[in-house]
């Protein structure tokens, strides 16, 4: 369960970042290589790399280099365990509201 929550953590990191999130959201167009994710960014290309190596790091990303060029896709299954962690929630509080909901449909009003 540990090693569950440590890779949750590692990929609502990478995450949290606009920069890694942009490079997400332009992979889940189809595979790219380094340069063409650093095209739209005002970053030097070790640090579109660093930002590439953290998302690597939690398994949303993978890259293959083939000569010179490094190219990267979308591991979207590892998407997945966030999908499920956030949907729990959801469902939890979902039924939290329901109760609440019910309580106060079958309370009575104040008294003024």
């Amino acid at each position: 369960m540990a090693n569950n929550n440590e890779q949750l953590d590692l990929m609502f990191h990478a995450l949290s970042d606009a920069t890694r999130r942009g490079m997400v959201d332009r992979l889940c167009k189809g595979p790219a290589t380094v340069s063409e994710l650093a095209e739209p960014l005002d970053l030097a290309l070790p640090t579109v790399m660093g930002h590439l190596r953290v998302l690597e790091s939690c398994g949303l990303v993978r890259s293959m280099k083939q000569g010179r060029v490094r190219t990267c896709e979308l591991e979207p299954e590892q998407l997945t365990q966030v999908e499920i962690w956030i949907n729990q929630r959801r469902s939890l509080w979902g039924r939290r509201f329901d109760r609440l909901g019910e309580f106060l449909a079958n309370s009575e009003p104040p008294n003024e």
